[in-house]
């Protein structure tokens, strides 16, 4: 009998995180309607056995009248044991499923920075990670 799928999350973390308001505080004499770029980027690392770090990294900017008003870079990041997934299905956990469950964390900490640096609220909307395709994640 062939084992079972698991998929244990051991901890999740913030690895990474930097904010830029390059033009503050001229930008708080303006209306704020800026235009935001998300990109979203995966990896993952073995780190023994049936385990991996697996980080989102997700970079948000806002541009307004041509200039750069704010920079959010998170690498949210959480180590995940995975056993008796099968090794075709095993891309798909490292690359979908466990940054699925990453993403609300990264959001919520760009949330926060947004806030801090005295911008209105930033919540970014649910990214499908099978949007991403086939393309090759950095390991």
């Amino acid at each position: 009998m062939a084992e079972q799928a698991q998929i244990g999350i051991r901890r999740i973390y913030l690895k990474d995180l930097s904010f830029e308001s390059p033009t503050s505080p001229q930008l708080f004499n303006k209306e704020f309607q800026p235009e935001v770029k998300m990109d979203v980027l995966v990896r993952h690392t073995a780190l023994e056995a049936n385990v991996y770090e697996i980080i989102v990294g997700v970079t948000v900017t806002g541009n307004q009248d041509s200039k750069k008003i704010f920079i959010v870079e998170v690498e949210q990041a959480g180590i995940f044991e995975i056993k008796g997934v099968p090794t075709e299905q095993m891309d798909h956990a490292l690359r979908v499923y466990c940054p699925t469950i990453l993403f609300p964390y990264a959001r919520q900490v760009i949330d926060i920075a947004m806030n801090q640096g005295s911008l209105p609220s930033m919540l970014l909307p649910p990214f499908n990670f099978e949007s991403m395709g086939r393309a090759p994640a950095r390991d």
